[in-house]
């Protein structure tokens, strides 16, 4: 179908307006049918947590995601895990091995310095394109707004490509409280100084989704979606769902 006004989407390889879905898991042929139908409205795939250390079949499945265009990273905590136990070297090794050419540093789980954060992001950025997240994954851990931008601020110009915002795969965690209801007053401080098209904003629910597509237009950036999602979300993002329906629309004169 193509005869309704809808909002304009970007297409191809984006900038901007990604679509970054979380894989928790999904086999490698179920996978490869979402793909197949469904690659066009995915840019970007999370393998989740640090579950791409006991993926079967994992080069496999990268080799899946890149054949579709779609870019593949393995999951932050995975990234944590290592820092821990010093094996960021064999860590750095693994990912050129497996063809992954994106790395996310995050520290959800795990308190890393912002020196030693931004230290590491120029050092990775010469051979990845560098990911950061803010917030972190404990419910009762609460940033000031101003450190919130002051990070964000700073990890976009040690040469992150962008910054996600943390809110879990379940919602209930980082911009979002344990209801799964948005930090409204933080989502307006950052977006006045901090360029949306560089921010990912998690939102595994259609209700977040929703939201941000509502505050910031079609092509928000949006991570932690769910494979299963993604045609509906793309619906969301045209206005085909009554809580985005008016985005963008006419005032019609209606019988």
């Amino acid at each position: 179908m193509d005869f309704l006004d809808v909002p304009l989407r970007t297409k191809g390889e984006r900038s901007y307006g990604i679509t970054s879905i979380a894989d928790f898991g999904t086999p490698v042929g179920v996978l490869e049918a979402y793909l197949r139908d469904y690659h066009a409205y995915i840019d970007i795939a999370k393998i989740g947590i640090g579950s791409a250390y006991v993926t079967p079949n994992l080069q496999e499945k990268i080799n899946l995601y890149k054949n579709y265009k779609v870019i593949p990273y393995c999951g932050g905590t995975l990234f944590e895990k290592c820092y821990v136990q010093e094996k960021l070297e064999e860590y750095t090794e693994c990912l050129k091995k497996l063809g992954i050419e994106w790395i996310e540093i995050s520290n959800g789980t795990v308190d890393i310095p912002l020196h030693k954060r931004l230290s590491l992001i120029k050092k990775l950025k010469k051979d990845f394109n560098v990911i950061a997240e803010v917030g972190s994954k404990d419910q009762d851990k609460e940033m000031p707004l101003s450190e919130w931008e002051h990070e964000m601020n700073l990890l976009l110009a040690a040469g992150c490509r962008y910054v996600i915002t943390e809110g879990r795969d379940s919602g209930t965690a980082g911009i979002y409280n344990s209801k799964g209801n948005v930090n409204t007053e933080l989502i307006d401080r950052i977006s006045k100084s901090i360029d949306v098209n560089k921010l990912i904003f998690e939102a595994p629910t259609p209700k977040q989704q929703m939201f941000f597509i509502n505050q910031f237009g079609t092509n928000v950036n949006l991570g932690n979606v769910k494979i299963n999602d993604v045609l509906v979300l793309e619906a969301q993002r045209k206005g085909l769902r009554s809580e985005t329906f008016f985005m963008g629309e006419k005032i019609w004169n209606l019988p």
